[in-house]
């Protein structure tokens, strides 16, 4: 049978988004968390992880965009703060990311997550996919397939005819385009990816209602990304999706959703 691996990424982004993840965690609605060691209360939020139920993977979710970064990084983020994503992705595309910079950077996020949680991530992702990015990528491969080989990588992409199935059909095709030759090149390092990917929308709108999209026409590992979440953080513009996602992931009978698609879920 297929899996089913649901993954709510952002955890430490806020103290209340960590709190809402793991209560869906304990509830049995998701079995993935994605964390952003970057996060100044990474290490307080992680302390949530510490009883979460065997089956649910824990990992790193490295953060390119935005975000104070652990390290020096003066031509990356000059003013303190790194950029944001479409900026990056044209740097990328020119090859003009100071990739040294990004180098030890990505370092210091493995150091964060192994010093709060004592173990490798299971996983490895990017915050608004910059994991795929031109160089970035052979870097994140790099360093997870030397910290985390037994780790699998998010691979953003999934069938044609799943992708037509999916709601926002050009996001999907975009995570795709950007994510090209990514499987090829981790198993090259001996590194897992996922074989299936959604979770795609335009954070409005009934979450609920979209998310049984999310589930057809499934890969053999197929991998859901979700964004749940409560509070307000300055800067959040998502907030009030985070809410929604919540309450409906909360609501929906995901374990027989992904029986009648054939996934095996929560393990």
């Amino acid at each position: 049978m297929s899996r089913l691996i649901l993954c709510s990424d952002d955890f430490a982004y806020s103290p209340a988004i960590s709190a809402a993840i793991v209560a869906l965690a304990h509830a049995g609605k998701i079995n993935a968390v994605s964390c952003m060691a970057v996060m100044p209360g990474w290490a307080e939020d992680a302390r949530m992880l510490a009883d979460l139920p065997a089956h649910v993977e824990i990992g790193l979710h490295l953060t390119l965009t935005e975000e104070a970064p652990r390290t020096a990084m003066p031509r990356f983020a000059p003013d303190g703060r790194m950029p944001r994503v479409d900026p990056l992705a044209a740097a990328a595309s020119r090859w003009t990311v100071p990739l040294d910079e990004v180098a030890t950077e990505i370092s210091a996020q493995f150091d964060a997550f192994f010093a709060a949680l004592r173990r490798p991530p299971a996983f490895v992702d990017g915050h608004q996919h910059v994991h795929v990015l031109p160089g970035i990528r052979d870097l994140v491969l790099a360093e997870t397939a030397a910290r985390a080989p037994g780790a699998w990588v998010r691979d953003c992409t999934d069938g044609a005819a799943a992708m037509l199935a999916r709601p926002f059909t050009g996001k999907a095709i975009g995570s795709a385009w950007h994510s090209r030759g990514l499987r090829a090149a981790a198993a090259a390092l001996g590194l897992r990816t996922n074989d299936g990917f959604a979770g795609h929308y335009n954070f409005r709108g009934d979450y609920a209602a979209l998310f049984p999209r999310f589930l057809r026409r499934p890969g053999p590992m197929h991998l859901v990304m979700c964004h749940p979440g409560a509070g307000e953080r300055t800067g959040d513009g998502i907030a009030a999706a985070r809410i929604v996602e919540a309450k409906a992931l909360h609501r929906l009978p995901i374990a027989d959703m992904a029986v009648a698609e054939g996934l095996a879920f929560p393990a």
